[in-house]
């Protein structure tokens, strides 16, 4: 808040005092000498003082009132915080619903994906058995890596000039290798597709040679259930003829029931024209029962109208005096404020007065020119603090006042509803008293009306109660000859369990049987996949013997080649050819294990060509004449023949075994 000063002239000193919170003017400089021109400059005259301290009251009334609106509207808010509470519950329930019904659909992907993860092993198990065939593959590029490094290195210093063109066809091996891979791919997959085949015939064959087998089971059942059928055709001729004498005795009951449902039929008649008449009596004693009980109804919600009426005076009530204690509480406050201020008002006035006194001397000059004026500003001083005064009084009386006519106001609604209150409360006994005597004599004619009709029912009851003991006892000796059926059926049955205990005997016999067939038929499968595999293996070796040859060829023109262009002697081109047939020999019985050094190699390779090379000219130089060799086919190794000789003799074996089975 910004602090407000009010300049007061005493009548004796003619120093300007300042007083906070009053008027809107600059304190007074602490100086000796400039005080008098200070206050000569800045005079405010009275009227303005009180209009502000009358607009500090009307600010203070019409804060409260803010204030009070402001209540209103928190209260408004504080219900539509309550509504916003409700439908946030609603929402929550409606969310607690909705994640139990995505709780059981989670339930059933859980279902599903362990239903998934049981076939992952399946999967794992196939990856497998096709990294295994990857790195078959890859062993025997490994393989094939080797010897070309070793042709490599057999090759001389005029052979690296074809480099580029042993690459090309590098490169178009290793796609021929890839083309043969997906070959390979491909009929792993048709080989899977054919097991699978071979498992769906095979299930086929079983669920026909086990539908066979149900038919003639059936055969042989219905065979013995028209046996039984015979039996009991005899057995419910006999039957028959018993039901046709029971028949003709029941008919005989039957009339005589009939002559007595006639009678139950008329006495009902009676006794329902005589409910009616009460039915009806009694519909209209419920409607005159159902005005009352509205009448009471309404005297009760306007009872309970009466009663929220009440309790929203005591509420408004005791808004009321709640504002009143917050007015007296302002009231105080401010009266407070008057005094703090007087009591400023008078240490300023001291403070003044000493200031005065100081400057006496100095101002008895000017103040003897400024008689009169003191005098004028001494009356108006006087006549605002009387307005100030009277408009202070005037405002207070005006709130008491208006406090009290509120509170007659109030007083008098008060009485009105305790009057009319009291009135309602003693008519409602008398009210219910008479519609209860009435209900009562009402009921208690109706309650010897319903004894009497009791008293003929149950005479009525007992006439039936013989009867039907009667026909009890017809119905126990049909129930005892209906037992004794019963048991004949149960022995039948007992021999029927044994012949199918002995049949099951028989089926168990049958599966062991066909379990030792299917256990026979794995076998088989698995000697047909082993012959499938050396066959495979045959082939692979086939078709690198053919490779190696066809690279013998070729080494052996490229040498008749370099034989036209550079003469050389007979034994130094058995020694080459000698060595790369060695060299391929090696290469071949060498392939399970892979070269760990294969750069190594490669640069020994060029080293020994070269050396090669440069011994080459001068033993062309002693002989003159060339003479080639004959080349030996190449012999495989003797680990290979025993990997040949292996498959061949299970081979044998098997085909052995069929003939023996055959």
């Amino acid at each position: 808040m910004a602090v407000t000063h009010l300049c007061v002239f005493p009548g004796a000193a003619g120093s300007c005092t300042a007083q906070p919170l009053l008027c809107p003017l600059r304190p007074v400089p602490h100086g000796k000498g400039k005080a008098g021109k200070s206050h000569g400059q800045g005079k405010p005259p009275p009227a303005r003082c009180a209009q502000q301290r009358g607009g500090w009251f009307r600010s203070h009334f019409f804060r409260i009132t803010n204030l009070t609106k402001e209540l209103k509207a928190k209260q408004d808010e504080l219900k539509n915080a309550k509504e916003d509470l409700r439908y946030f519950q609603e929402e929550k329930e409606a969310a607690y619903k909705q994640s139990q019904v995505l709780r059981n659909t989670l339930e059933h992907h859980c279902s599903t994906l362990n239903k998934a993860v049981s076939l992952f092993p399946f999967i794992r198990s196939e990856l497998e058995n096709i990294k295994e065939v990857v790195s078959s593959n890859l062993e025997s590029w490994a393989a094939l890596k080797e010897e070309i490094f070793v042709q490599i290195k057999t090759v001389s210093k005029e052979a690296l000039t074809e480099i580029p063109k042993l690459n090309q066809r590098l490169a178009k091996s290793q796609r021929e290798n890839e083309s043969l891979q997906e070959k390979v791919k491909h009929l792993t997959l048709v080989a899977d597709t054919v097991e699978l085949k071979t498992q769906q015939l095979q299930t086929s064959l079983q669920q026909g040679n086990e539908l066979q087998s149900r038919c003639r089971e059936l055969q042989k059942e219905t065979l013995d259930l028209t046996n039984q059928v015979e039996t009991t055709g005899l057995k419910l001729q006999k039957v028959t003829a018993e039901m046709d004498h029971y028949k003709k005795l029941l008919m005989m009951k039957s009339t005589e029931l009939d002559v007595c449902q006639n009678e139950l039929k008329k006495m009902k008649y009676e006794n329902g024209i005589s409910e009616s008449r009460l039915t009806k009596e009694l519909k209209e004693k419920e409607e005159s029962l159902l005005i009352s009980q509205q009448v009471c109804k309404h005297l009760q919600e306007e009872v309970a109208e009466k009663e929220r009426r009440e309790e929203d005076l005591k509420r408004r009530t005791s808004r009321s005096e709640s504002e009143l204690e917050t007015l007296k509480a302002l009231l105080q406050q401010t009266e407070e404020e008057v005094v703090m201020l007087k009591q400023e008002r008078e240490l300023m006035l001291i403070s003044h007065q000493n200031r005065t006194e100081q400057l006496q001397e100095t101002l008895r000059q000017k103040m003897r020119n400024e008689d009169n004026w003191r005098e004028k500003m001494e009356i108006d001083l006087a006549k605002g603090e009387a307005r100030h005064k009277e408009a202070i009084l005037k405002v207070k009386e005006e709130a008491r006042v208006e406090l009290d006519i509120e509170r007659q106001k109030q007083q008098e609604l008060i009485t009105k509803y305790q009057r009319d209150h009291e009135e309602l409360q003693k008519k409602i006994p008398g009210l219910i008293s008479s519609a209860t005597n009435s209900l009562r004599m009402e009921a208690e004619i109706l309650e010897k009306k319903l004894q009497d009709v009791q008293i003929k029912l149950a005479e009525k009851d007992e006439d039936k109660e013989k009867e039907i003991q009667d026909l009890k006892r017809i119905i126990t000796e049909l129930e005892f000859q209906l037992e004794m059926e019963k048991n004949n059926n149960e022995s039948f049955l007992d021999n029927m369990r044994k012949e199918i205990k002995h049949k099951s005997d028989e089926l168990e016999k049958l599966t062991q049987e066909r379990t030792q067939l299917i256990h026979n038929l794995s076998q088989v499968q698995e000697e047909n996949t082993l012959l499938q595999e050396t066959v495979r293996r045959e082939c692979e070796e086939r078709y690198e013997l053919t490779a190696a040859l066809t690279q013998a060829r070729e080494q052996v023109l490229e040498l008749k080649k370099l034989s036209g262009n550079f003469p050389l002697s007979p034994c130094s081109l058995a020694q080459g050819s000698l060595t790369s047939s060695a060299a391929l020999l090696g290469d071949y019985g060498q392939k399970s294990r892979p070269s760990p050094s294969s750069g190594k190699e490669i640069n020994l390779s060029g080293q020994f060509g070269i050396s090669r090379a440069a011994k080459a000219p001068t033993s062309s130089k002693r002989g003159g004449s060339v003479a080639l060799p004959a080349l030996s086919p190449p012999h495989p190794p003797r680990g290979r023949a025993s990997s040949l000789n292996e498959p061949r003799s299970r081979i044998a074996a098997v085909i052995r075994r069929q003939l023996s089975q055959l």
